[in-house]
């Protein structure tokens, strides 16, 4: 089975990559997710829409977290779920443990694992071994929930269109991977500008290649890449785990830096996104962080929505096609009105 696939040989989904999703099926959990957000906004402390009422969730954080964490942890809680939050040191995944009896046993006690981890193996492996439905909240190879919000934010903003031009300006790093496999499946025109020698994965690169309706490319000088772009992406230059080479990286990104100059050659109506923790200074100036064209803030708050919405998909799957069934009836209705 490959490693993004969505749906189990059981039939269980779980959500580790795009991979295994078409434009439709992204498209749909867009407009579940803006009815969840309105749904909050309208019925914050309403009882009423309980989708995971009585269920619990097995959250395993092996790295550290504030975005992930509360947002899941929240998203349960407004579903009327139960989040139980595991230090990944603590549980010993893969060492004090199996990856392989933990996900068997949270099987029998929960209804489905978040999990935020290192490699991106152990994450196939605890999905290959559970009954339950298992999301990505991070590898050190993709975090498609963040990138999951990331589109989404510019589709309830009205700025997503086909051949939209979005520039990654930093490292080929995990969200910049998830990003290439999003372009993989809906049709825009994705720019990764980075130093040689801080490629993405090669294997995602060319399987989003081989099925992208728009354009992927890699542009090492940062000022041609952003010409014409409707959104500048950046994320931190050191990783977790990097922080070796944290000096190292410095000098060589340095010419990576969102700033108003760079902002400048892209276009005037450009947004500017950021997956944070973000350091102002670095990969983008305090100036243009807090500045206009930025929506960062938005773009972390919809992890909120965005991932509520996919567990409703994931754990309570008649709710969610109730929900697009209706609203496959109106928009019917509507257009026929008019």
């Amino acid at each position: 089975m490959s490693h993004h696939e969505a749906t189990h040989s059981s039939g269980k989904r779980d959500f580790l990559g795009f991979t295994g999703l078409d434009a439709g099926k992204i498209i749909e959990l867009f407009d579940y997710s803006l009815h969840i957000k309105r749904n909050r906004e309208q019925n914050r402390n309403s009882d009423e829409f309980r989708p995971i009422r009585h269920k619990t969730v097995a959250m395993i954080f092996s790295k550290p977290s504030l975005r992930t964490r509360v947002s899941f942890e929240l998203g349960v809680y407004e579903l009327g779920g139960h989040a139980i939050s595991l230090e990944g040191k603590a549980i010993g995944v893969g060492e004090r443990e199996s990856v392989e009896d933990i996900a068997r046993l949270l099987s029998r006690y929960n209804d489905a694992i978040v999990a935020r981890l290192h490699e991106h193996s152990i994450i196939e492996t605890l999905a290959s071994h559970a009954d339950i439905p298992v999301i990505n909240a991070l590898t050190d190879l993709s975090h498609p929930c963040q990138v999951l919000a990331d589109a989404f934010t510019l589709y309830e903003k009205g700025l997503w269109h086909d051949g939209i031009k979005v520039v990654f300006v930093g490292d080929g790093n995990n969200v910049a991977n998830s990003w290439i496999e999003l372009a993989g499946i809906l049709p825009f025109n994705f720019v990764l500008t980075c130093p040689p020698g801080y490629m993405p994965d090669e294997q995602l690169l060319q399987q989003a290649r081989s099925r992208a309706k728009g354009t992927i490319e890699i542009v090492h000088d940062p000022y041609q890449a952003v010409k014409d772009a409707d959104v500048l992406y950046t994320d931190v230059w050191t990783s977790m785990g990097q922080e070796e080479e944290s000096a190292e990286r410095l000098r060589v990104f340095k010419e990576y830096q969102i700033n108003s100059a760079l902002l400048a050659e892209a276009k005037a109506s450009a947004v500017v996104m950021h997956c944070m923790p973000a350091h102002r200074g670095q990969e983008i100036s305090a100036e243009v962080m807090d500045g206009p064209q930025s929506i960062i803030i938005d773009e972390a708050e919809n992890r909120l929505h965005v991932q509520k919405a996919l567990m409703v998909k994931l754990m309570n799957h008649d709710e969610y096609r109730k929900f697009h069934l209706t609203h496959r009836l109106m928009r019917a209705a509507n257009s026929l009105k008019s």
